[in-house]
C-alpha cells in the first residue's frame, strides 16, 4: 500500500539566519518549502490524522504564495486514492472527483473560484436553458469557492449516475418543464370538463337519469 509520508526522508532543514524550511524527498526533490516570508511554496505533502469519527487523510499538490494551485490528490491513510481536486487562488475551481475505498467514482462536484484579492468578481455565465449563450454577472467576493456547474452522484456498483444537481454561482437550479411536459399539460387542461359541467354532475350524482328528447327522429 502506498503511503505518501513513507517515501519522504524526515529531514527538516532550519537555518538560524534564514527563516525557511523544507523536506528532501528520496528523489532529491524539495518538498514542504516555506519561503523567507513564511509562505508555502512549491510541492507539498500534508498528513492529517483522524479525529473522532472523521478519518485521517493525506494530500499532495502545489502552493503558490501560500495558496493551493492546480491539481491536488487526496489519499486515505492506507494509501488509496480518495479524491482529485483542482484549485485556483487557494479555492476549489473546476470539476473535483471523489472515490470510495474500492476505487469507484462516487461523486463529481463543480466549483468556481473567486479571486480573493478583489472585492467583486465579474464572471461569464452560460444560460442553462439556452446553451452556448452567456451573460455577465458581478459577484460579491467573500474569498471562498462557490458551487457552480453540474454535480453528479454515482452508484459505485453499476457506475451509473443516479442523481444530478445543477448550480449557478451557488444557487441550485430548478429545471424548467420540457416541451413534451408542457404539451401534455396543455392537452390535459384542454380535455378537462368546464366547471359548470362538473358542478352539474356533482349536484345530480346518484339521481336516476332521465332521457331527454332532443328532437332527433328515430326510425
Amino acid at each position: 500500500m502506498r503511503c505518501i509520508i513513507c517515501f519522504l526522508l524526515l529531514i527538516s532543514l532550519n537555518g538560524y539566519s534564514q527563516p525557511k524550511s523544507y523536506i528532501i524527498g528520496v528523489k532529491g526533490d524539495t518538498l514542504n518549502k516555506v519561503d523567507s516570508k513564511g509562505l508555502r511554496q512549491g510541492k507539498w505533502v500534508i498528513h492529517v490524522d483522524g479525529v473522532r469519527e472523521e478519518p485521517g487523510y493525506e494530500e499532495e499538490g502545489e502552493y503558490v504564495n501560500n495558496r493551493k494551485e492546480g491539481g491536488w490528490r487526496l489519499y486515505t491513510l492506507d494509501g488509496d486514492l480518495s479524491g482529485v481536486e483542482f484549485y485556483r487562488w487557494g479555492n476549489k475551481d473546476g470539476v473535483c472527483q471523489y472515490f470510495n475505498p474500492s476505487g469507484q467514482l462516487i461523486r463529481e462536484e463543480g466549483w468556481r473560484a473567486l479571486n480573493p484579492d478583489k472585492p467583486y468578481d465579474t464572471l461569464e455565465i452560460e444560460d442553462i436553458d439556452n446553451l452556448d449563450h452567456y451573460h455577465t454577472v458581478i459577484v460579491k467576493n467573500n474569498g471562498v469557492a462557490i458551487k457552480h456547474g453540474t454535480w453528479k452522484f454515482y452508484d459505485p456498483t453499476s457506475g451509473m449516475i443516479f442523481k444530478t444537481e445543477t448550480y449557478t454561482l451557488g444557487k441550485l437550479e430548478t429545471p424548467k418543464a420540457s416541451a413534451s411536459q408542457d404539451s401534455t399539460a396543455t392537452i390535459t387542461k384542454a380535455m378537462a370538463k368546464p366547471k359548470e359541467v362538473q358542478d352539474y354532475e356533482k349536484k345530480n350524482a346518484g339521481k336516476k337519469k332521465i332521457k331527454v328528447r332532443d328532437g332527433a327522429v328515430g326510425y
